[in-house]
């Protein structure tokens, strides 16, 4: 059975496409270093809920969007060597300040799927 990796984060309207550069390179390393798939999506329909919702998970902002990404391998020992040739990639080497977010309000986990369809 497969392992996810996901991750939710707050980024700013005007740091979109910014963002989605970096994604789109940060996908390309994953996938090369052997993840399967490498999504990120951004809020469509996601309201602030009553107790908890995503807007308030990452304490969102009112010129911001919920992005949502997931990277999925072929499991959490895959995942594990995966991740750490990309941890160890130079193309990916960031200082955490010129990120195009607030890296302290993202979250993430690994995941064992339940079900798979």
């Amino acid at each position: 059975m497969s392992y996810v990796d996901g991750f939710v984060v707050p980024v700013p309207k005007g740091k979109l496409a910014a963002y989605r550069r970096l994604a789109r390179k940060a996908g390309k390393v994953w996938l090369e270093h052997g993840a399967l798939r490498y999504v990120e999506c951004v809020a469509d329909d996601v309201q602030p809920g009553k107790v908890t919702s995503f807007p308030q998970a990452v304490k969102l902002e009112a010129d911001e969007v919920v992005v949502f990404s997931w990277i999925t391998y072929a499991s959490r020992r895959d995942r594990d060597r995966v991740n750490k040739k990309v941890m160890s990639d130079p193309r990916l080497k960031m200082d955490p300040k010129d990120l195009p977010f607030d890296g302290a309000r993202m979250f993430w986990g690994g995941f064992r799927p339940m079900v798979e369809l």
